[in-house]
């Protein structure tokens, strides 16, 4: 089960959705941080090396890069409202290239697969904090039922691929995730990359700020950076095929009014913020608990919140023109 055990031979390492938020920070953290370990050749891929959807494609370029463990970050994603309007063709493509990748990875003989989910895969009905024994104990929120219902199917083909295979593919479930080269579209992506943009062009045209729905939605944020340090750890440590939940602590949760205003702060924003309660709040609450992960890694330290979205704000300005929006 362990990983560590068979590592003696090179170890090649692909990362499928390379090129986007989670893609890149690992990128960063393996080359300007120096995290790669002797005997480790990376391989990010971006959406041009091959279509994921695709059976071929997908199998094509695992057999031609051949690795022996994968980061699987490639899928549809959205923000609430793209989300609400394409149910369908989150659940199809995401299945889709779920499948494709799992299967295509036990074909050439990968070792490990660590597979990225979302807490918006858990029940809407449930009791807080949510942990990982409880992903399939009732349905998704309705708002993005596609998406949730395509991602828990990776949890139920990692139990089959351990119990007919003996696979050790894995999967990791990050709470709301922002950073640098995050995709900031104000139509389309998530909650903090938006207020960001939204903010930027607010300030530039001396208008207020405007925050979709009451602010109260509350969420815990988790820095990009940091979630790629914890992706290496799983990837090479982490030994079971249960999921495990990679978040700040219950007691990091912040309001959506609270991260607007976090925002405010960072972008030096001086203007008024309106909350326009005719869009929707989504979920209210995800809380997720980090027990599992604390046990695992007392002494992580998550780079605190203000800092990240400083950061965050700092490289978005500076990256304007070129950063997805």
């Amino acid at each position: 089960m362990n990983a560590q055990a068979e590592r003696s031979a090179p170890v090649r390492v692909l990362v499928t959705g390379g090129s986007g938020l989670v893609g890149r920070a690992i990128r960063h953290v393996v080359e300007e941080e120096g995290a790669s370990k002797e005997g480790e050749e990376w391989i990010f891929l971006s959406s041009k090396d091959a279509d994921l959807t695709n059976k071929e494609e997908t199998r094509a370029v695992f057999e031609k890069h051949r690795p022996t463990h994968i980061i699987h970050l490639a899928a549809m994603v959205g923000g609430l409202f793209r989300n609400m309007k394409y149910n369908l063709d989150f659940w199809r493509n995401n299945v889709s290239i779920n499948d494709n990748v799992l299967q295509a990875a036990h074909q050439v003989g990968v070792v490990k697969v660590v597979s990225c989910l979302s807490t918006c895969i858990f029940p809407d009905k449930t009791t807080y904090p949510i942990n990982e024994t409880m992903i399939h104990n009732g349905p998704p929120h309705d708002s993005n039922f596609g998406y949730a219902y395509a991602k828990r199917m990776i949890d139920v083909q990692n139990k089959g691929y351990f119990q007919q295979h003996g696979r050790c593919y894995t999967a990791v479930i990050p709470t709301n995730v922002f950073g640098p080269h995050d995709n900031f579209s104000i139509e389309d992506g998530h909650v903090l990359p938006g207020l960001i943009h939204k903010a930027y062009i607010a300030q530039k045209e001396g208008k207020p700020l405007v925050v979709w729905g009451s602010g109260s939605p509350r969420r815990q944020f988790i820095y990009s950076l940091d979630l790629a340090r914890l992706f290496l750890w799983v990837l090479r440590e982490y030994p079971e095929v249960e999921p495990i939940i990679l978040s700040v602590g219950e007691e990091e949760e912040v309001s959506i009014r609270e991260a607007a205003d976090a925002v405010v702060e960072s972008l030096g924003f001086k203007g008024e913020v309106v909350y326009d309660t005719s869009k929707a709040d989504g979920q209210f609450k995800k809380t997720a608990s980090n027990s599992k992960l604390r046990r695992y890694l007392p002494s992580f330290k998550f780079t605190p919140f203000h800092q990240a979205l400083k950061e965050t704000c700092d490289w978005f300005v500076a990256n304007y023109d070129a950063a997805r929006k």
